[in-house]
């Protein structure tokens, strides 16, 4: 061997160990901002692009893929929330073998109220795909849906890249279930198709997980299968059950919110605007032949046959974890400003972490020191039983100190099991949040009940947890304005509006249940807050209260109602505000300006609109204050 071998040898080795003791963050950007549309004669429309990943020997820790939906630059933003698909098709250039291995699954959201410049982004882990995310990989997002070429989405796909050493050796990969399965056909049952598969462990293996995507789609008779229907999946291995969940899911508390659409609607495992996060199930073995089965609840449909169960499932073969104590930081939840955890922040106290055990041992302790950059930090002694690969969420005491407007919060993870951790660049973590809002100790808060006010209730706590105020629907009448004067102690607090049925106080859909707000007024009657009134499961607001405060008059507050959004003939819409603007008012059908309404000088008021000429079907409300938008919303006409 001459020098320049043994040089290079030397070169990759000393890189080799820098990049696992120290961890680097690269990123490989395959769809940036691309146009995504329909198309309405295939049902589907796909769009490949390549990327050039980390070659074979470089060491992944981990991989997350981040998908963004956006607004297009040139189009309105679809309506339907579709089912997409995004794969990874093939590895090592175009002559590479097809592989069609799907990475994510995408529901898209009800996007006809979004405008331009708005965007949401979402991310899923995909480090079990690490092995084929090498060298030259196409990547293809695949749309699906009906829309026309005039409404689309600007899509990123993004994979963030943490090298460092693997948690477990990856030794192959089975495909298991892969196919939009029939169910309640009694002509195609779904039992026939889901077979049981065999495997043989390769050399070295000692772990199987079983990676599955699954979502129920279509809408039949008795049941609403399967979009609008639970029902059971069990998961055997070696004919013992190893999973069994039932195939529902909670809409109601969706960060994105709100939709055009009916977004608060449970579903079959789904959620319009979400990436849906796959199940994960491990199962230890033995070197041999096992075998792998999946069950689906029997049903039989009566009418509109249309269920259909889509699946992916991998088997992926690992070999035991290398490390016997090794803990790593997965998120910082609060405090945070990233859009998925919208729902729990801006919090006034409680952080709240979540952490993964990535060894061999369960983790029965550690040591978590956190706090906010510039402040002292705290120390948590945590205890439990987490076994490998299983996320612990974690609350911890204290309030969350900041400094005006932008904030980092810190986290790190010590001594698990009283041991030095395996690897400790993933035991820290940073989050950028925004300090709390500041507001007049003294407010009136306004609360105007719907038809259901037995759904809601209302609280208010400071930086303690204790609660400062309430009011519980036991005590609400309905369709009534309360009006309370509250005066608080300087400092942090929340109030929060809980709603149990899971569809706010609106919802365009349910005109039945009639129309309810929350508003935030200083004792000189301006409008300081509003909090959204179709809002799922409700909605929560932290603000640092500070005697003698008086709120920026200069920067505008508004809040509308737009009520009944599901008509025949007609619709109401109110707006208040902290100061006189100029108003306008538009309808648009399919894009199509029908009526427009301009005003002089509006502060508050209510106005009556007819649509007895505008056309059935979905009809966009938005309206400009200023010649800026500042609402829009969906009313359906019958």
């Amino acid at each position: 061997m001459n020098i320049r071998s043994i040089l290079t040898l030397f070169y990759f080795f000393i890189c080799y160990h820098v990049f696992a003791q120290q961890g680097t963050i690269s990123h490989v950007v395959t769809h940036q901002r691309k146009t995504i549309l329909c198309d309405v004669q295939k049902g589907e429309n796909s769009y490949p692009a390549w990327g050039i990943f980390p070659k074979e020997n470089y060491p992944v820790r981990k991989v997350t893929m981040f998908v963004t939906l956006g607004s297009p630059d040139s189009l309105r933003t679809a309506h339907w929330d579709y089912l997409d698909h995004i794969l990874l098709r093939r590895k090592g250039g175009k002559n590479g073998p097809v592989l069609n291995y799907e990475l994510g699954r995408m529901l898209t959201p009800y996007g006809s109220i979004y405008n331009k410049g708005w965007s949401w982004k979402w991310q899923v882990d995909v480090t079990d795909f690490a092995p084929f995310l090498r060298d030259s990989v196409e990547i293809v997002y695949t749309h699906s849906g009906f829309e026309d070429k005039t409404v689309g989405w600007a899509l990123t796909v993004d994979f963030e890249i943490l090298s460092g050493p693997p948690v477990v050796t990856p030794l192959g990969i089975t495909a298991l279930w892969n196919k939009a399965y029939k169910y309640g056909d009694v002509n195609e049952k779904i039992g026939e198709n889901l077979l049981p598969i065999t495997y043989t462990s390769s050399p070295g293996a000692a772990l199987s997980r079983i990676r599955i995507q699954h979502t129920g789609h279509g809408m039949d008779k008795p049941r609403g299968c399967s979009e609008f229907c639970s029902r059971w999946r069990e998961l055997t291995f070696d004919g013992k059950t190893v999973d069994r969940r039932d195939m529902w899911k909670k809409c109601g508390g969706n960060p994105l919110y709100p939709q055009g659409g009916t977004w608060v609607h449970d579903r079959a495992y789904w959620c319009p605007g979400d990436l849906q996060q796959p199940d994960f199930i491990d199962v230890f073995t033995k070197v041999g032949t096992h075998q792998v089965a999946l069950q689906m609840e029997p049903y039989t449909a009566t009418d509109n046959v249309q269920a259909v169960e889509n699946i992916s499932a991998y088997l992926f073969q690992y070999s035991a974890p290398k490390q016997k104590v090794d803990a790593a930081v997965e998120s910082i939840m609060v405090p945070s400003d990233e859009q998925r955890f919208s729902r729990l922040n801006p919090a006034s106290a409680g952080p709240k972490i979540s952490f993964r055990n990535l060894g061999a041992d369960p983790i029965r302790s550690l040591e978590i020191v956190y706090g906010t950059k510039g402040f002292p930090v705290k120390t948590f002694h945590w205890k439990g039983n987490l076994s490998f690969n299983q996320v612990a969420e974690v609350i911890l005491p204290a309030e969350i100190q900041e400094k005006d407007q932008e904030n980092v919060f810190t986290v790190s993870l010590l001594k698990p099991n009283g041991k030095p951790d395996a690897w400790p660049t993933d035991n820290k973590a940073e989050s950028v949040f925004t300090a709390l809002q500041k507001f007049p100790t003294d407010f009136i808060l306004e609360f105007m009940t719907n038809n259901k006010p037995a759904d809601n209730r209302i609280f208010l706590i400071n930086a303690k947890q204790d609660t400062v105020f309430r009011k519980k629907g036991s005590q609400l009448a309905t369709e009534t304005m309360y009006r309370d004067t509250l005066h608080l102690t300087e400092g942090n607090h929340s109030l929060s509006l809980v709603d149990t049925a899971g569809n706010g106080l609106q919802f365009w859909a349910q005109p039945e249940n009639g129309d309810g707000h929350l508003r935030i007024f200083d004792l000189k009657g301006n409008l300081i807050h509003a909090f959204e009134s179709d809002c799922g499961n409700g909605e929560m607001f932290s603000f640092n209260a500070k005697r003698g405060f008086e709120m920026n008059t200069i920067s505008t507050q508004y809040a509308f109602s737009l009520y009944p959004r599901s008509v025949v003939d007609k619709t109401q819409l109110s707006v208040v505000s902290n100061k006189k603007s100029e108003m306008t008012v538009l309808f648009m059908v399919d894009g199509v300006l029908w009526q427009k309404h301009e005003y002089k000088s509006v502060q508050q008021a209510v106005l009556n609109y007819d649509l007895s000429h505008l056309p059935s079907g979905r009809i966009i409300v938005e309206v400009l204050m200023d010649g800026i938008s500042r609402f829009k919303g969906r009313i359906n006409k019958r």
